[in-house]
């Protein structure tokens, strides 16, 4: 792994990591593009530059962190659930499914037109609500432990590489009647511990490797996460602009048409 190695995928994973078009998927199909040896440490790699993005988040949203004890509460209810779930599949999940390139080109296709449909249903449905009686913009901490709690169970399939940590929280805060606004906070905020845990359980787990890494690869490691880093911040800011004005239907065709590109490539490879 090289250097520009680090690069593409420090800014592939800072720009969709929050967006619902799986920054996982991306990363594993980049990697099989740029035909990058599937070692541990490339695992390891892909996993822990997260933590770049996750301090993209807390600069940006630490005021909204500290602003209430019950958003904290119900962050953790959220995650709390995810955790459950995500501990008892974490060994599934990275021996078997982390290279299934199959199963992401699926995953991203079907999750598309999950977007699709689900837009579709929302706009229909308010289009069927008198617009004076149309529920309004409630605040982020109106969020229900109830409705966290089903969040953090949404979450929980984004374990499956190509489904997307974003996409499954925002898509089950639609279905829940969350607002745009709110859902895409929420994921935001919820993605601080959830990716923190994440990488935190692969680099325990991965502590042999960490104790043989050599002086270059550290210094790869690091591109990649001051990468991910920037590249989180532009993402973010550019997602919340897109939503003030747009819904996610066009996230939906782009999962489709990069599916099928996978699907056609794995085909004539």
């Amino acid at each position: 792994m090289t250097i520009f190695h680090s690069l593409i995928l420090g800014i592939i994973e800072g720009l969709t990591e929050f967006i619902p078009v799986s920054s996982t998927a991306h990363l594993i199909i980049a990697s099989a593009w740029l035909k990058i040896p599937a070692t541990d440490f490339l695992k390891t790699f892909t996993i822990s530059i997260q933590l770049g993005a996750i301090l993209a988040v807390l600069i940006l949203f630490w005021k909204k962190i500290w602003s209430s004890w019950n958003l904290i509460f119900k962050i953790g209810a959220a995650f709390a659930t995810t955790s459950i779930i995500g501990l008892g599949l974490y060994k599934l999940v990275k021996t078997y499914l982390m290279e299934d390139l199959p199963l992401i080109a699926g995953a991203l296709f079907l999750g598309g037109i999950a977007i699709i449909l689900l837009e579709r249903y929302h706009a229909k449905k308010l289009s069927e609500i008198d617009k004076a009686t149309a529920p309004v913009n409630i605040e982020l901490k109106a969020i229900t432990y109830q409705q966290a709690v089903a969040i953090g169970a949404c979450q929980s399939l984004a374990m499956v590489p190509g489904v997307s940590r974003s996409a499954a929280t925002i898509l089950g805060g639609l279905s829940l009647g969350i607002s745009r606004q709110n859902i895409v906070e929420f994921s935001f905020l919820l993605a601080i511990p959830t990716m923190a845990a994440a990488t935190a359980l692969d680099l325990l787990k991965s502590r042999d490797l960490l104790m043989s890494l050599t002086g270059q690869e550290i210094f790869i490691w690091a591109i990649g996460f001051i990468t991910a880093f920037i590249t989180a911040i532009l993402g973010i800011k550019f997602f919340l602009k897109f939503i003030q004005k747009n819904n996610f239907s066009a996230f939906g065709w782009y999962r489709i048409v990069l599916g099928i590109i996978v699907t056609v490539w794995l085909f004539w490879k």
